[in-house]
């Protein structure tokens, strides 16, 4: 049966770790009616935040691409192998998504600590311990990811470039969800692996979203966390149409792990599947394990999977 983790964004942190976002008021009669000459508090409340500096530190890549798509300047930016926005060479790096410096981050005098709801059930203690006021976004859907950027949008004066953005998902998702209609949907199974352990994903991960919003059917249903421990005896009674690996970490050795199971645990060739070939390696620069930028072309990328 499936076994669930009570800190799973714990176990995956640690997965992923060992490999290595009042108006003043007039005299007279009307005092208290506010005036062209006495802005409400509203008002003056939107003039400071205006004035005010800002100095963002995003701690993820995710976040940190769409600070750079919605042309926010950062005083600090994660240290990752991925290539990072141009705008933000020179920025001081604060260490990984995982285990950020915090003396380092504290040093920079940050107005506002980004990172991501993944994360929070290892960071947020600690983030607390180093009194570092942290804001943790939800990433782990499309949903989410776009009422995200919205609230960014609106909180540093980027409404426009954060409408722009989600049109541009609102409209591929559109035109993906056109390209599967009538078509049988698919069980699937997702797999996150990393270098000697993987766990499964559930509709509420963010690959699990975008099968969803693709019409296909997760195998594990009503569940409330991203990953559950598992074992392979429960999965084949589900026998999904699809399965999926999602390699993070080092890809090619996590890859190599998942061929190694397939093949050394019999198993696996039980498995529907396996026998028609619809297993399928996911691109870790567009299947993250939160939402991303590269969404339009991760969606793209899934629907020949699913149907083919």
């Amino acid at each position: 049966m499936v076994k669930k983790l009570k800190g799973p964004a714990a176990l995956v942190a640690a997965l992923l770790f060992c490999l290595t976002g009042c108006g003043g008021a007039q005299s007279g009669s009307n005092a208290d009616a506010p005036t062209a000459s006495a802005p409400t508090a509203k008002a003056t409340e939107a003039a400071a935040e205006g004035t005010k500096e800002h100095r963002i530190v995003s701690t993820t890549v995710a976040l940190t691409q769409i600070m750079d798509r919605l042309e926010i300047d950062l005083v600090g930016v994660p240290k990752s192998v991925k290539t990072l926005p141009k705008r933000y060479d020179g920025v001081t790096k604060v260490g990984n998504p995982m285990s950020p410096d915090m003396e380092l981050v504290k040093s920079l005098k940050p107005t506002e600590v980004l990172s991501v709801t993944t994360l929070q059930y290892d960071l947020e203690p600690v983030f607390v311990n180093a009194r570092i006021d942290a804001t943790f976004v939800d990433l782990t859907s499309l949903d989410s990811m776009k009422t995200a950027i919205a609230k960014l949008g609106e909180k540093y004066d980027r409404q426009e470039k954060a409408a722009e953005i989600i049109g541009e998902y609102d409209k591929v998702l559109s035109d993906i969800r056109e390209a599967s209609a009538g078509k049988k949907a698919p069980t699937v199974l997702i797999l996150l692996g990393v270098p000697g352990s993987y766990l499964v994903a559930t509709e509420h991960s963010y690959i699990g979203d975008l099968v969803h919003l693709l019409g296909g059917v997760n195998i594990v249903q009503g569940e409330k966390v991203e990953f559950l421990a598992s074992n392979t005896e429960y999965l084949q009674q589900a026998n999904p149409d699809v399965i999926l690996r999602a390699a993070h970490g080092m890809p090619e050795e996590v890859v190599k792990m998942f061929d190694e199971e397939f093949k050394k645990n019999d198993i696996w060739k039980h498995f529907s599947a396996v026998q028609t070939g619809r297993v399928f390696d996911l691109d870790e620069k567009l299947f993250g394990t939160t939402g991303n930028l590269a969404v339009d072309e991760a969606l793209h990328a899934l629907l020949p999977m699913l149907y083919p």
